[in-house]
Order: structure tokens, then sequence, then C-alpha cells
């Protein structure tokens, strides 16, 4: 049987979407390279090379799924079939817009820019979402996903703290290498794969689905990594690290002699002419199964030509480069051993060739078609993916915000990053709702978020960072994103029929951030924190004297406690934690930036009284809810004290939503009528389970929004309650 057969067949079984989906993926399987792969991860180094049983289960297993394919489907149909038998729909459709800012959609609708937003509202309804305590996009995505509060799904912050060390690290995965290796010559072979632990606790409501007989195609929904098995197909998103296992290092590549060395999420290297030539080499992950220590390397060399052209050629192949434009994603590959490669992808940019040579490349992206460790669910689906609509951004946070912080991007070269990627985004989209037409389709585009990051400076005259000078493109990027994303949602509506639900949702607002706070400091200052001489500046809290700090901030969400028997210096003492908690709660709730008479924080709340469940403990024990133009400081994000409190934010990004969460609610757009008042981003899930039939599971915060059938009226009001308290709680 011929793949055009298999499609052929899947397209008269069109009620089935899931196998349909699958054929294609099937196809891809003979059709994988046989490179030995490599595992990569924040904090855990590289580890490259499996075992010969491993492959010859990876191989045999595929070889097996194509051949009891006939049957699994047979199985699949029956079951499908019986599974929607109770469903009020036969799809949802999910469209999410990361931060979506309510005021911004209503104004612009309002002044007829958004007439598709504007007909959905119409048809069905247009509420604000209660978003979650803090508005971070992992913990906001995270309860979407579980239908729980943060103190059920473990996710407070983009990151933690190691409670030995109290370094900063990723709360949502944790890496760690082969615990054994056999040594051949000058290599030492891992026996068996690292180990890639979600952090991210409870269950996805697409696996109760699943459980249920219902297929689910997920694209890019945050915290999804490492993929988790369940009956459907997903590519994750946030947190899907680059090649050298970090989340985006880019490299700067200049003849210049004098740079900024000191680069967040990037590096410098210094490069020489030789000639019209540049020669140098692209940093991969360290080759762990080597016995010499270091990072593999990459050579590559660049001919300038005139008029802006350059040629440049790695990995074998030949690719011309134009001056201010991106090449397209570049295949390369890292000799870890004789007969081993470790296979990423990347684009460069020509910023300049005279009087300096300025060349930017991307951070080294995992290849889709060569995974260096599984990044979708099957791990065939990233490959499907690839084949069938071109290479793709796989780095969880693929939008450069660094390189434009630091003024090496230029707006125009930071826009089109974000453009390609929701570009990327919505082909995958449209091919998952051709394909699944009974089921569930959830894809979120991240570039409202990364855009409004970056550009609310020119949207906010009193910013700081605001241009005056900026050009009309600028000005108007937020407001073209939102017109942009209008057309995505019209297309979306017209493949959306009346048996169809869609949903177009954002999991938190945004606003101004014209000035920092650093937590550090107003610690230190109130006499909870202590610094050893000359622990001013000093980053990751290595300043810090422990033996006499009760409390301290790094991350993005709050402060903890210096708790004895948690924190490996700890000086709390348990029984104090309860009072002091309390404690800093009062005291930071309510604090002004005299400096400007402004109010800095609406509310500073005690996590541990505010969550409920099994991981409430580690919460930072203060979440602070900052007002309107406030967040924590970018020194204090990293444990970086300084000796003032406020700072004016000068960087490119500019808007923000760490705040307070009644201060950010998302937005829900819905084709069908919703009569609920208060509508929480937990509800969703509990939401989509109730249109399929299915029972919500007893550990689900969220409950069911009651949304009408297609053509009835409006349904009866259901319980509302505060949406910010209701977040927060379960």
């Amino acid at each position: 049987m011929t793949e055009s057969d298999d499609i052929t067949i899947a397209r008269r079984h069109r009620a089935v979407a899931g196998p349909r989906l699958l054929l294609a993926i099937a196809f891809v399987v003979l059709t994988l390279p046989t490179d030995a792969q490599a595992y990569i991860g924040p904090g855990a180094g590289f580890a490259v090379g499996t075992t010969l049983f491993a492959f010859f289960v990876a191989f045999f297993s595929g070889l097996a799924a194509i051949f009891l394919w006939p049957f699994r489907w047979m199985v699949r149909a029956i079951r499908g079939r019986r599974a929607l038998a109770k469903a009020r729909v036969e799809r949802v459709v999910i469209l999410g817009l990361d931060g979506m800012e309510p005021s911004l959609a209503e104004r612009f609708m309002a002044e007829g820019k958004l007439p598709n937003l504007s007909r959905l509202a119409r048809q069905g309804c247009y509420k604000k979402l209660g978003t979650t305590l803090p508005p971070l996009s992992p913990v906001a995505w995270s309860t979407f996903s579980t239908g729980c509060n943060p103190g059920k799904h473990n996710i407070f912050d983009f990151l933690t703290r190691d409670k030995r060390s109290y370094m900063p690290v990723l709360s949502s995965v944790k890496i760690t290498g082969a615990t054994r290796s056999v040594k051949i010559g000058p290599y030492r072979i891992p026996l068996g794969k690292p180990d890639i632990r979600m952090l991210r606790r409870g269950k996805p409501f697409w696996n109760v689905l699943g459980e249920h007989g219902i297929f689910s195609n997920i694209i890019r929904v945050p915290i999804t990594f490492p993929p988790e098995p369940f009956r459907g197909t997903l590519l994750s998103a946030m947190c899907v690290p680059d090649l050298r296992g970090t989340q985006g290092t880019f490299t700067f590549y200049t003849t210049r002699s004098e740079t900024d060395d000191d680069l967040i999420s990037g590096e410098t290297i210094r490069v020489k002419r030789d000639g019209p030539v540049i020669r140098s080499n692209l940093i991969g992950p360290d080759n762990s199964i080597s016995e010499k220590p270091g990072p593999m390397t990459c050579a590559f060399h660049m001919t300038l030509g005139a008029n802006g052209s350059a040629t440049l050629k790695v990995s074998g192949d030949t690719h011309e480069l134009t001056e201010g434009t991106y090449s397209p994603w570049v295949r390369v590959a890292f000799k870890a051993a004789p007969g081993i490669k470790v296979r990423g992808i990347c684009q460069f940019l020509l910023l300049r060739k005279h009087p300096e040579v300025e060349l930017y490349v991307t951070p080294i992206q995992i290849d889709p078609d060569s995974p260096a460790m599984p990044i979708a669910h099957p791990s065939v689906f990233s490959t499907y993916l690839s084949k069938s609509r071109g290479l793709y951004a796989t780095l969880g946070l693929a939008e450069d915000t660094w390189a434009l912080n630091a003024k090496l991007l230029g707006d125009d070269d930071f826009l089109h990053q974000c453009n390609q990627a929701d570009d990327e985004r919505e082909d995958m989209f449209f091919d998952g709702l051709e394909k699944v037409k009974r089921g569930l389709c959830v894809c979120v585009f991240d570039g409202m978020d990364r855009i409004q990051h970056m550009f609310w400076r020119y949207m906010d005259a009193d910013h700081p960072a605001h241009d005056g000078q900026a050009t009309t493109q600028r000005r108007d990027a937020i407001e073209t994103l939102y017109r942009n994303m209008d057309v995505l949602v019209g297309k979306t509506m017209r493949e959306c029929d009346d048996d169809s639900v869609l949903m177009v949702i954002s999991d938190h607002g945004f606003n101004t951030f014209r000035r920092g706070v650093d937590l550090n400091r107003w610690l230190e200052k109130n006499g909870y924190l202590t610094l050893k001489p000359g622990g001013h500046g000093k980053k990751y809290l290595a300043g810090v004297d422990w033996s006499r700090t009760k409390a301290y901030a790094i991350g993005l969400a709050g402060i903890w406690l210096n708790i004895k028997g948690r924190e490996s210096q700890g000086v709390v003492d348990p029984s104090e934690a309860a009072a002091l908690r309390q404690e800093l709660a009062e005291q930071l709730t309510g604090l002004r930036d005299d400096e400007k008479d402004c109010l800095a924080v609406s509310k500073a709340y005690n996590a541990h009284a505010t969550y409920r469940g099994p991981y409430r403990q580690e919460s930072p024990d203060i979440i602070v809810g900052y007002n309107n133009g406030y967040r924590i400081s970018w020194e204090a994000a990293i444990g970086q004290p300084t000796e003032q409190v406020f700072h004016d934010n000068n960087k490119a990004w500019s808007g923000d939503h760490c705040i307070d969460p009644k201060l950010v609610p998302g937005v829900l757009f819905c084709s069908r009528k919703i009569k609920d008042e208060r509508p929480r981003l937990m509800d969703l899930g509990a939401t989509v389970l109730d249109l399929f039939g299915v029972a919500v599971p007893p550990n689900m915060d969220g409950r069911p929004l009651a949304v009408a059938d297609a053509g009835a009226p409006e349904p009866a009001a259901a319980i509302s309650e505060s949406s910010t308290q209701a977040v927060v709680t379960s």
C-alpha cells in the first residue's frame, strides 16, 4: 500500500480524524535518520549515544506500529464513535493568543479594526478571563491544561531555586545524565538515556479526553516538554531547550575590537578578516562522551562579496547571504565521535559588512527532522511536520528578546523572528484543523506576547525607553499585530462549522513596565536580608550572608524564606515561618515609589495561605502583585542586589504582565453564548470535557462554564465568583 493509497482511505473515514493524521506519521518512520541520538537540557550538560538494544526496540516498534495500524484503526474507530455518543459537539478548537490585552482588543474592536473578533463576539460572546497568581505564562498555561491552581500543578514561576545552592533553576523540567557508561578508547559511551523529567504535575485535560477515546492535536502549548504520551499528537513549546541545553543562546560574530562581552543569553566571538574571508566556528553542546572536556564546534567560513552579499559554507552546504536579510533555516552538524553527529538548525543574519563585519546567528535549535531529544508525541510527529511543512523553530522561546535588549538586533530584525514563528505555527495549526474533524485542536501563538513585551515603549510616551523618533511601523507594531491575529481568527472561523465550538483565549493581559523593584534591597533595608562586605552587584545571591538572612528574592514571582531544614543554610525556625510570611505580606502591600509618588505594590500574597494542594510548600512564600507600571527589577530576578529599591527600566523589554492578576485578565471569545460573568482560565479544561460528555475529574479546581448548544438561547446563569480569588484557591 502506498502513501497516497493510505491518504485516500483516510479521507473516506473523515469521522475518525486521529488515524488520518497518524497515516502520514507512520510513513515518515521509515525515513528517520539513524544517527545516534543526543540528549541535552538546562544544567544537565550533554550526553550522546544510546545502546543497540534501545535502537532495535525503537526500530521494530516503528515497524510494528505500521503493520498493526489497520487493527488499531478499527478499534479506535469503534471506540471513537462510542466516546462521542454523549458529546454536545464534534470538535472544540482553542486558539491561544498569548498575552492579548482586553483593553486593546476592546479599543480596536470599537474602532472597527478587528472585524472578525467583533463578529465572533456577536455570534457568541466576549468576556474577560480570570488569570492566575502570578499571571506568568508557565503558571497560567499549566493552569489552563490541568484545570488546577498552582498548588496542584507545581509551577509558580519560570524559575525556582536550588535549595542547596540558592542558584536559580528552571521550574518546569529537570534533566540528568545517564548514570552508567562504558569506556571505549578516548570515549565514554552512556548506557541508556538521560532522565528528562517534567516538573509540572497534574493531568492535562486532553489526556483525560484520550482516556475516553477522543483524539487531540496540541500545537505549541507552553509547559508540554518533555511530551507526555496520550491519544493524540503534540508539539512541545516553552522550555524546549536549544542544542546547547540553554533556553536560547545566540552568537554575535564581529571584527570590532570593543564589544559588550557581558551579554545575557548570548555571547560575542571576535573574528578576523583574511581578505574577503571570515573563518570561525559555531559553538555546540559539550561533548560528554569525549574525555577531552569542552563544547563541540562546527567550522564555517563566509566570503564577502559585492553589493551587500556574502557566501556562507557550513556542514558541507553553501548558502547565499544578503546584508540585512535572514537566511532560511540552515542545517548544521557537530561531530561527537566517528559516525556520531548531533544535528541542529539555525539562521544567519549578516548585519553589516562595512566598516566592521557583524554576523548574528540565532540559537542553534533542535533539528525537528533528527531531534536530539523528543520534542513531540509521537516522537515522529516533529519529523512529519518538517517533511510536510518545512523546517521550523523548535526552541521554546524562539523570539530573541535579549538580542534586541542588547541592541544587536534592530526592531525590524526582531519583528521578522516573531512573524516567522507565527507563520510556521499557523501552517501547523491549519494542517491540524484539516485532519482533525472530530476531537480537540489547540494551538498557542506567542507573537502577541513577545511583540508587546518589546514594543510597548512606543505606545507609552512616559516610558523611560520611549523613542520619540520612532517610525510609523514601530509605533503601529502592536496594532498591526492585533489586526494580523484578527485575520487569523477569521480564517479559523471559516474552518469551524456549527458542530464545532471555537474559543479564542489569552492567558493574561498586558501593561507597561516603567520601573523595576529590587526586592532584595527592600529586604536589606528592612532587616530581612544581610549582605557580605562588597555583596552589592553580585549575581545569583553570591553576596548574601546566609547566617543573618531571613528572606531573599530570585525569579519573577516573589520572595522565599530562608527556613531551617528546607534551605541548606536556613535560619528561620519552621514554627516562625507562618508569622513571618504574614508580616512580609502586610509590609509589602501598599509599597510606594516616593520618587514617582506612585503605588508600586497593589497586594503581596501569603502564598501558603492562598494556594491549595500538595505542592503548596514548593511555592515562593510571598507572591508580589505589582501595580501597573512596576515589576521586579532585572537585577533582583537574577539575585543581584543593588543599592536602591526602584530602577528605571530602559530596556526594549518595556511591557509586562508580572503584576497583580486583577490588573491583567485575559480574554475569552467563544462562538457560542456563555452566561458566566467571571469565567476563569482554569475553567476551560473542565468546559471542554463537559462539551464532550466526559466527567470532570474531582481533583480539577475548574468548573464547566455554561455553554449554549448550537442555535439555542443563552444558558441559565452559572454561579459566579471573584475571578481573582477563584484563580488561586481550589
